[in-house]
Order: C-alpha cells, then structure tokens, then sequence
C-alpha cells in the first residue's frame, strides 16, 4: 500500500488529545473584538472537543494521528 498524504490544512488546526478524541480551537477570535463581551472571549479561549460524527471526518484527513 503506498502511503496516504495528510491534509496539511487540517494538520494545522486539529490536534488529538490522550484518549484520541479530536480537539479544535473555537472560532470568532481573530479580530472584531471589541463588540464582544470579556466573558465570551474568555469561553472562545478553551479548545473545544469534536463530536464522534465530526472527529471520522477528521480522522480522514489525518491518516496517521492517533
């Protein structure tokens, strides 16, 4: 089998966390910030966990993470 290409976008964006559930980082950070509020900030902070459906998508994308 010859081997498969990651998608270098994807390897960019989406890391898997010790049990191998994929984890992101949320969106809506990057500029406009004064419109929103310091909690929503704070909450836009934390990375965020796929859901099950999602993360097979993901796992495509990634042949050889975990």
């Amino acid at each position: 089998m010859p081997k498969v290409k990651t998608v270098s976008g994807a390897k960019k964006r989406f890391r898997f966390t010790g049990k191998g559930k994929v984890r992101r980082n949320k969106a809506y950070t990057s500029h406009i910030l004064t419109k929103k509020t310091t909690k929503q900030k704070r909450r836009l902070r934390k990375s965020a966990v796929f859901e099950s459906s999602d993360a097979r998508e993901i796992r495509r994308l990634l042949p050889y993470g975990r």
